[in-house]
């Protein structure tokens, strides 16, 4: 008997009326929101102009979608095109299916195309963005969950996940691979973070830091994958795509942190130029507001000290009056 293991959901869907609300697209939703709004701060940190982030990812996300779709279509082929599957179903976005390495690289292809219409160097614009992205992939793994899709091997650990009898799956409880793939990108987020502020990393190194951690721990994740892959030398393919792209990754760092050491100085034409400016107009009316509330004051002391000479002259006009009319008095007295 299973005296603990994390529920899966009895539904992936949600009907809301006409209108059914996926786990799935809804977790892949929040982690777009997350990498935009994560990388729009840190873009403008850099210097960059506040929502340049998002019109670029106008174009990287299409792309990114079509080519984790695609990747996993065509490495999963046998799912969708195979005697007696329905090749319709490869269209079906919604029910899983989206390969990490094929959203980042024909992401990768829509970011060049958008940075490339505002002027701006691409290696710079997937720094910013880095650690949004693998927190966006962390938010994205709970689709699984939803899904009851890509975990691990049997486990009676206290922390397995259980899983209902469904179509190419058996009841049991299993290895939450989608849990510790998470919590593996919450962490690679933090190194990344971490890694930018102390070494000042540029020219695309914090993004292939990203791309070499996460892949050191796809492999392990993968290892313990139960669900149907294509192996080749008895490794599943995914785990020889994580190993090529992390030494690509590792390379990179090396050969870039010689021909370009540093950090980019400038990463978005007249960026600086507009935040001056900016600056100067908001300087602007703190002054204008600061001249008008010392005007107010003046004219304030000036009322004051009109009131304070009229009240003197009525009081001396008084003092004036009072003795004549005593000298009045004593004549009409003495008469």
């Amino acid at each position: 008997m299973d005296l603990a293991y994390i529920p899966s959901p009895s539904t992936g869907v949600i009907n809301l009326g006409p209108i059914p609300l996926r786990g799935y697209a809804f977790c892949i939703i929040i982690g777009v929101f997350i990498a935009v709004w994560f990388g729009n701060k840190r873009w403008v940190a850099r210097g960059g102009r506040p929502g340049t982030v998002a019109d670029i990812a106008v174009w990287a996300v299409p792309f990114g979608l079509v080519g984790g779709r695609l990747y996993h279509v065509i490495t999963d082929y046998q799912l969708y095109f195979s005697e007696g599957k329905d090749w319709v179903d490869a269209f079906k976005i919604w029910q899983g299916g989206l390969g990490i390495w094929g959203a980042i690289a024909l992401g990768a292809v829509g970011a060049w195309i958008g940075c490339r219409r505002r002027g701006i160097p691409l290696p710079a614009w997937a720094d910013a963005l880095a650690p949004g992205i693998v927190l966006a992939q962390a938010c994205g793994r709970w689709g699984n969950w939803f899904n009851q899709e890509l975990y691990g091997k049997p486990t009676d650990v206290p922390w397995a996940l259980k899983i209902s009898e469904g179509p190419n799956r058996v009841a049991g409880t299993y290895h939450p691979t989608f849990l510790y793939e998470s919590l593996w990108c919450v962490g690679v987020a933090l190194l990344v973070i971490w890694a930018d502020r102390r070494f000042k990393l540029g020219h695309g190194r914090a993004f292939a830091l990203y791309v070499a951690a996460y892949c050191a721990g796809r492999v392990w994740t993968e290892y313990l994958r139960v669900d149907e892959a294509h192996l080749i030398l008895g490794l599943r393919l995914n785990v020889w795509t994580a190993m090529i792209v992390f030494v690509l990754a590792v390379v990179y760092m090396v050969i870039s942190s010689k021909v370009r050491p540093g950090r980019e100085e400038i990463v978005e034409p007249g960026a600086a130029e507009d935040a001056a400016a900016a600056e100067a107009a908001t300087d602007a009316e703190d002054t204008k507001g600061a001249e008008s509330d010392a005007d107010k004051d003046d004219a304030d002391k000036d009322r004051k000290a009109d009131g304070g000479a009229e009240r003197a002259d009525d009081s001396a006009d008084r003092a004036a009056k009072t003795p004549e009319k005593s000298g009045a008095a004593e004549a009409a007295k003495n008469g």
